[in-house]
Parts: structure tokens; C-alpha cells; sequence
């Protein structure tokens, strides 16, 4: 049977390393097969042609540390009122491709149920953003730094528990936070790097020996920098300090426009290589819905004009997804568009060692996203070659 060819046309795009003008992209089912300027390509009979007037268009974006949206909830996969398959509209609706979701500590039989069933809805057919992995932030953290989370839950480090966390998740756990400074959390490091899982560092007090020490065991991610970790100090090094000058590290930063000042963005950017800072939304299941009562877990969060918190009106997650966020890099970190670009596409791939996505090349995915010059909003969103999204459609595919 021949493969269906699609041809689709912006105005430009982002692979992110360049930026190619009067673009056009050619797929074959579920992967690119050229890409360039309109002007290289021969029609051919029988290649659909897609053209997106007023766009551009960029990798599918990937959110790496997502809690939720859509009124779905990771943490509580069976007490959720929406299931992921609303998760996975919404985000394909603003651009999202692929996102890993990301669960917060829990009581030990609820977490390593909420695993299990979490890692069984990764097998199944979605109907637009795919989930390509789970992301643990915790219980193995500090109290002192828990953010939103459930003081009950956090415990010291328990290898054991590990490996139930780890079987729980099926082979599918691909990131888990823990605080270096705890006890045994370089045997916690080693134990993750065995099972292919990237020890995050995060939720943390740390001195730089201590995170020194991690880094030297083999932990190489530090989840959302600045947050859950203390202020920066001239003398008195923490985790914030060496992740912004160790380039072993790669960084996340919440580009909500809240969670860190533009300054500290800007201080990051100017800190770490461009390809080592990672876009996350860090989104919960309130993103897309509206004001009201919802949960990260066991833990109760309120949102009101989307701003989220729990009850001692802490920061507790987010309702601002990629597509919002990223060019708070520009404005902000000043980095360029095509830097900017790759924090929510090729670098969040390579962390998470997808090398068959994030960026727009020969033999890759089909996954696009298309945004309207001038203000950004998601135009249309293709997966494996398949149009999921297009803006004035009732819903995705």
C-alpha cells in the first residue's frame, strides 16, 4: 500500500537549530522526510498539500514535568473526575505532543497504586498529546523545601521503597526527584541510574558539597530551578548555585511568569548553556479549567483568576501550559526564538533521550506544531503525521 505524503506550508519555521522562511515540510505517514523552503519543492500528484497562511511552525513541544490539566489528575489517576484523555486534547490544543506526566508523594499504597495504574493508561491509544513517560518529584525529599506537597507523605530515603517505586511504574518511570543532602541519596542515585530512571535533584536544602556529591554519583537534572530549594547566598552555596555553573547539570525553570522573577530567568539564561535550560509548565489538573477546588494528590489547591496555591497560600503548581509560557525566554531570559524554541522541544527530547522527536529533520516524528505569527495562538497540531488540532474545529481528532 503506498504511503500517504503531506506536504505543509507556513510562513516559517523553527527546526530549532535554524530557522527556514517560506517553510514547508513534507511527511510520509508518521515521519518527515524533507523540509526546507517552498521554493526546493517539485508537487508531486497525489501529495496532500496543507497550507497554514499567517503561521509558523516549531517541533511538537514536549512538557517534561507536568501534574495535570484538563481536570485530570496524575497523582490520583483513579479519583480523577476527567481521565487523560482529556490531559492529552487539552495540551495537543496548545501545541503539545508529548508530555511526561508527574505525580507527587503520597501514602505508600496509594503511590504505588497510582503508579501502577498510571504506567497502564501509557499503553493505551490517546487522542492527542502522547505520554511518553512518568516523572516521580518525591516522597524522598526534604520537609523543610515540600512546596505543595503532603508533609505525611515525605520520607527519608528507603532503597526499598525505591524499587517498589520503580517496579510500580512498569518500566516507565524516566525521572525522579530527591534531595542530595538526605541520607543514602548517592545509593538512592546509583540505584536510579541502574534502573534508567535520571536522578532530579529538587525539594532540597543542600549545601554545594552535598550536591556535589550527587552530581559526582551521576545525577546530571535539577527540577525546577530556584523553586522548593533556598534563596541564593553570596557565602552559603546551595543547590541553585551549582546547578547554575555546573554545566554537568541540565536545569528546569517554570516559565509561568510567577514562579520565578525575570531577573532570576534572566540570571539562569545567562548562567547555563541554552541547551541545558528546559521549558516546564509544571501545570496541574486546574490547567484549561475553571476557578475552583482542585488537588495535586492528596493535597488540596485553590484557583482563582488561574492562580493557583494551596491553603497556607503557597505557589502550588500552575495553570500556564507551554504554548504561554515559552516566550517568556525571549522576554525575559533573552534568549533567542530559535533558543527559546528549543527548551520545550529538542532540549526536554534529549533529557528525556527521545531521539526520535524535538526537531524538525529527515526520519524524525511528524510531530508539528503551527502558531499564528503576531500572537502566537496554536493554530494546528499534527502527531505521527496526523492532524489531532486544528483552531476553528469543535474538538481534536
Amino acid at each position: 500500500m503506498k504511503k500517504k505524503r503531506t506536504l505543509f506550508l507556513a510562513e516559517y519555521l523553527l527546526t530549532p537549530d535554524k530557522r527556514i522562511n517560506n517553510a514547508a515540510i513534507l511527511c510520509e505517514s508518521d515521519r518527515i522526510v524533507a523540509l526546507g523552503g517552498e521554493s526546493s519543492f517539485t508537487r508531486e500528484s497525489g501529495v496532500e498539500e496543507i497550507h497554514i497562511p499567517g503561521a509558523y511552525a516549531t517541533p511538537g513541544f514536549i512538557d517534561s514535568h507536568i501534574h495535570g490539566a484538563g481536570g485530570f489528575d496524575c497523582s490520583s489517576v483513579a479519583d480523577s473526575p476527567n481521565r487523560i484523555d482529556a490531559m492529552s486534547r487539552m495540551l495537543a490544543e496548545r501545541g503539545v505532543t508529548a508530555f511526561v506526566p508527574t505525580v507527587v508523594a503520597d501514602q505508600r499504597d496509594r503511590m504505588l497504586e497510582n503508579l501502577h495504574l498510571l504506567s497502564t493508561l501509557l499503553d493505551q491509544p490517546v487522542p492527542g498529546a502522547i505520554p511518553v513517560g512518568i516523572n516521580v518529584e518525591g516522597p524522598f525529599i526534604n520537609p523543610k523545601k515540600k512546596g505543595a506537597q503532603d508533609a505525611s507523605a515525605i520520607l527519608p530515603i528507603d532503597l526499598g521503597f525505591a524499587r517498589e517505586l520503580i517496579a510500580a511504574g512498569n518500566g516507565k518511570i524516566k525521572v525522579m526527584t530527591f534531595a542530595p543532602e538526605l541520607k543514602e541519596a548517592e545509593e538512592l542515585v546509583e540505584l536510579l541510574c541502574a534502573a534508567g530512571v535520571c536522578p532530579s535533584m529538587g525539594h532540597s536544602v543542600a549545601n554545594d558539597r552535598q550536591t556535589l556529591r550527587a552530581i559526582d554519583a551521576g545525577a546530571r537534572h535539577c527540577t525546577h530551578l530556584f523553586n522548593g530549594m533556598p534563596s541564593m547566598h553570596q557565602r552559603d552555596l546551595t543547590l541553585s548555585n551549582v546547578a547554575l555553573t555546573d554545566n554537568r547539570v541540565t536545569v528546569e525553570i517554570i516559565i509561568d511568569g510567577r514562579h520565578v522573577h525575570p531577573r532570576m530567568v534572566d540570571l539562569a539564561c545567562r548562567c547555563k548553556p541554552a541547551n541545558q535550560i528546559i521549558g516546564i509548565s509544571d501545570c496541574t489538573m486546574a490547567a484549561g479549567m475553571p476557578d475552583g477546588e482542585y488537588c495535586i494528590g492528596p493535597s488540596r489547591i485553590h484557583v482563582v483568576d488561574g492562580f493557583s496555591q494551596d491553603a497556607q497560600r503557597k505557589l502550588a503548581g500552575t495553570t500556564t501550559m507551554l504554548d504561554s509560557g515559552w516566550h517568556s525566554l525571549m522576554s525575559s531570559g533573552h534568549l533567542t526564538n530559535l533558543q527559546a524554541a528549543a527548551t520545550v522541544t529538542r532540549n526536554a527530547a534529549l533529557h528525556l533521550e527521545l531521539t526520535d522527536r524535538g526537531m524538525l529533520l529527515p526520519n524524525k516524528r511528524a510531530d508539528l506544531a503551527f502558531y499564528e505569527c503576531g500572537t502566537n495562538r496554536p493554530l494546528m497540531t499534527v502527531i505521527s503525521g496526523k492532524i489531532v488540532y486544528r483552531a476553528g474545529q469543535k474538538e481534536s481528532a
